[in-house]
């Protein structure tokens, strides 16, 4: 028989799961609203909208106040990726009951994921979109708070639009130092409640995580000097330069960071593409591209320093075949003029937009390489040794649960924590930093991450671990909040 705070965090999962909220939808902007309805029980619960979102979208807050100012921040978002991959499905994505009998029906007739229908067939696990990521942290989040009765205050957050842009977290700073100054709260730790995930046993999905990784996407224009392509030795084909960097920084360890037997995935071209706009016999004139690379202690500073390196290899490789000099260049060595954004593209794109016209605008003379970066920065962050997080570790331990030190996917975390590093040598080589995006003070604040786990998020094969998720994880949860109330 299942307890009290077992059910009510599986009937909040299913509850929160059947709204659907994708991602730049109406039921995403309409979601806080209907969630601050259902929170009308605890001490407070508002909506706080997102400055300048062209969707409309807003943050929810609930309050549970204690005897104490200090405050545990239970967070994560509420948006979730499209339901497309469900194909003739798609109808019964929210509605986990419904659809578990659908997708064991349609696996065992054409035998795609073994691994699935055995984790549906066995009942340990439940589908739909958005239930592992990440409705059910937020659901376990609120039944321990409802549950909880000690000392300490409690601040329920669901954000908006973290699978984009992380609009919702980085509006949810200002939001929260707001919220402490009006309500009286010092906020202690913010525990944010991200989906895991885990194709093996679960050891690897049952724990928590010290910190999130960080993410910059480095990008690179490279501006040749077009010619025919009867007489390609005359010119410099920025689309073969283009490549020789892609060759150089494609899985380089150097970009590859590596803290104790844990290991940040070496960086990865997103995109790769010449400049022209159809066929003609004349060699491209530009190329643009676009890395993934992530950090656990590398700054941006040094992301861009070890980028310059390895384009100066790749810089030298083209001139030993083509004969001509190819020059390598930071954005900021360049006068970049303040770039009208449109909010209709991607961040990349505008920064696609953007390197072309700080070219333009400075009459950049190929061959040439300008490096920088084309997006929102995620700084790594990490809970330092030291009280608070041993007595998470002897709190958490004790129900079972794995520590590591980062967050292996992106997460909001990065914008709560204590993050390291200065972001001027970033901010100074994102041509559409300030107009493409706003960049908050960091939070500063102590961040973890506890949360559910499952299997095959963003897919239509997403699962969900029900047990742990609506048994363990709310109790996990409460020896947490209990083991920081010890600390006074």
């Amino acid at each position: 028989m299942m307890s009290v705070l077992t059910e009510r965090a599986r009937e909040l999962a299913l509850l929160l799961t059947g709204w659907p909220s994708v991602t730049g939808t109406p039921g995403e902007a309409a979601l806080p609203h209907r969630m601050a309805e259902h929170l009308g029980h605890f001490d407070a619960a508002w909506v706080a909208g997102i400055p300048d979102d062209p969707f409309r979208r807003s943050n929810v807050f609930a309050l549970k106040r204690g005897r104490s100012r200090s405050t545990i921040v239970l967070t994560g978002h509420f948006d979730t990726v499209t339901f497309d991959d469900y194909g003739a499905l798609a109808e019964l994505a929210v509605s986990p009951a419904a659809l578990t009998p659908a997708m064991i029906a349609r696996l065992r007739q054409g035998g795609e994921s073994p691994l699935a229908l055995a984790d549906l067939e066995n009942g340990d696990f439940l589908p739909g979109r958005g239930l592992l990521d990440m409705k059910a942290g937020l659901a376990a989040g609120l039944a321990a708070m409802e549950a909880y009765s000690g000392g300490m205050t409690l601040l329920f957050l669901g954000v908006s639009d973290e699978e984009e842009r992380s609009a919702g977290a980085r509006a949810a700073i200002p939001q929260l130092r707001a919220a402490a100054q009006d309500h009286d709260l010092e906020i202690a730790l913010v525990i944010n409640l991200d989906s895991i995930s885990d194709q093996g046993d679960g050891s690897k999905g049952r724990i928590v995580t010290y910190g999130s990784i960080g993410k910059q996407l480095l990008c690179a224009h490279v501006e040749g000097v077009p010619v025919h392509a009867g007489y390609a030795q005359q010119g410099v084909n920025a689309a073969y330069v283009m490549a020789e960097l892609v060759r150089q920084i494609e899985l380089s360890p150097q970009l590859s960071d590596r803290t104790g037997d844990e290991v940040a995935a070496p960086p990865t071209a997103l995109y790769a593409k010449d400049g022209k706009s159809g066929y003609n016999v004349t060699t491209p004139a530009s190329a643009f591209a676009y890395w993934n690379t992530l950090q656990h202690r590398q700054s941006g500073a040094e992301v861009l320093k070890i980028a310059m390196v390895l384009a100066a290899k790749a810089a030298a490789e083209a001139e030993a075949r083509t004969g001509q000099k190819v020059a390598v260049h930071r954005a900021s060595d360049f006068k970049m003029n303040a770039f009208s954004s449109d909010p209709a593209l991607s961040l990349p794109d505008q920064s696609r937009l953007a390197f072309a016209e700080l070219v333009k605008a400075n009459e950049v003379r190929g061959p040439a390489i300008i490096l920088g970066f084309g997006s929102i920065p995620y700084p790594a962050v990490l809970l330092k040794d030291g009280p608070l997080r041993r007595a998470i570790s002897q709190a958490v331990t004790a129900h079972g649960l794995g520590e590591v030190n980062y967050f292996a996917g992106i997460s909001d975390v990065s914008f709560y924590g204590e993050a390291a590093g200065d972001p001027g040598v970033v901010a100074a080589n994102t041509p559409i930093w300030g107009t493409g995006f706003t960049m908050p003070e960091p939070g500063g604040w102590p961040a973890i991450n506890i949360g559910p786990w499952g299997r095959d998020y963003h897919t239509w094969l997403e699962r969900l671990h029900a047990p742990y998720a609506f048994s363990t994880l709310p109790r996990v949860l409460l020896s947490v909040i209990d083991a920081v109330a010890k600390l006074g």
